[in-house]
């Protein structure tokens, strides 16, 4: 793979990381109610998750997909659920007014590295996005580990270090501003958007 080549390679992938959508809205979530480690772990689960499905397409799950629209559907679906329970939980949970103390609540880190990693692993539109990527900088015949790796990686390390960035980012916004009440409205405001993009998925379909 040459340098340019690969360079065209990381702006696609910076824009793709920068899109909001649910992504974004997870890793602030965790971030805002919780902390800026949180959200960095959320960030790493989903850096991890995408990883993950850039190196399937590679080995083919992409057209595997494609071949079965079922089993696409069935993910799809499931990611729509698992957004739409992100915004019930976040509605029906019990207003508190004491300052917040997510980040050292039991089982906190977990819930953040496993809503990125959902969030990414269960949105199967991923595997096909990096299916045509990939036929685009690659080409079969000399495709071997070294340069599958090196995809794989930079897939990797765009995508958590973005979202690594926002989480920074949310953590001096939350200082700068002494955001350190639990904001009933805003609690709404990040359950809508769930919701919102829990509909979104499931009449693109």
């Amino acid at each position: 793979m040459t340098l340019s080549t690969w360079l065209g390679l990381v702006a696609i992938c910076m824009m793709g990381a920068m899109s909001p959508g649910p992504s974004l809205a997870v890793v602030l979530k965790h971030s805002i109610h919780g902390s800026m480690k949180n959200g960095m772990l959320s960030a790493l689960s989903h850096g991890i998750g995408v990883g993950f499905y850039a190196a399937a397409s590679l080995l083919g799950l992409g057209t595997l997909m494609l071949q079965f629209p079922i089993v696409y559907q069935a993910l799809v679906y499931l990611g729509a659920a698992y957004l739409a329970y992100l915004g019930l939980k976040i509605l029906l949970a019990k207003p508190c007014d004491d300052e917040l103390q997510v980040a050292q609540q039991s089982g906190s880190a977990k819930h953040a590295m496993q809503d990125g990693f959902a969030i990414a692993f269960l949105n199967p539109k991923l595997a096909v996005f990096f299916l045509a990527l990939f036929s685009q900088f690659i080409d079969p015949e000399n495709l071997n580990l070294k340069v599958g790796m090196i995809m794989c990686f930079t897939v990797f390390i765009i995508d958590t270090g973005w979202y690594v960035i926002v989480a920074a980012l949310t953590e001096l916004s939350k200082k700068r501003f002494a955001f350190t009440k639990p904001s009933p409205w805003l609690d709404k405001i990040l359950a809508v958007v769930f919701i919102g993009l829990a509909i979104r998925v499931v009449l693109m379909m």
